[in-house]
């Protein structure tokens, strides 16, 4: 009864070690802007947003490698203030983009609802 008892010890300390492994957010690469704008990570995906007055740019990275985005496309809603502005972006090279007028500033929220495949993904961004 006593082996039991220690074997079923062993057994729960090694499950909750590997649970602990399996919930670290450890990737080989890092979630830095290479574009100058801001990234936030969805999903195991990187979208890294470009807000300009003339052109709105959505960058996605898959496990730090650049992400097919030829048949990807993306609606942006900027926040800035108490005015909303609804974006269509499509596929430019190896981003999705548009170009426009557009407020953005620091502090514009964005919310881009990006469909990859069929599958959507929605990210949240604050201009800085």
């Amino acid at each position: 009864m006593k082996t039991q008892s220690i074997l079923a010890s062993i057994t729960l300390a090694l499950a909750g070690s590997a649970f602990a492994a399996g919930d670290k957010h450890n990737h080989a690469h890092e979630h830095k802007p290479l574009h100058g704008g801001v990234v936030v990570e969805v999903k195991d995906m990187d979208y890294e947003l470009v807000a300009k007055a003339t052109v709105i740019q959505l960058y996605l990275r898959d496990h730090g490698k650049p992400a097919d985005v030829s048949k990807a496309s993306a609606k942006v809603t900027l926040l800035t203030g108490t005015e909303k502005q609804e974006v269509e972006l499509k596929p430019a090279g190896d981003k999705l983009e548009a170009s426009g007028s557009f407020k953005v500033g620091p502090g514009t929220k964005a919310v881009a609802v990006v469909i990859v495949g069929g599958k959507p993904a929605t990210a949240r961004f604050t201009v800085k």
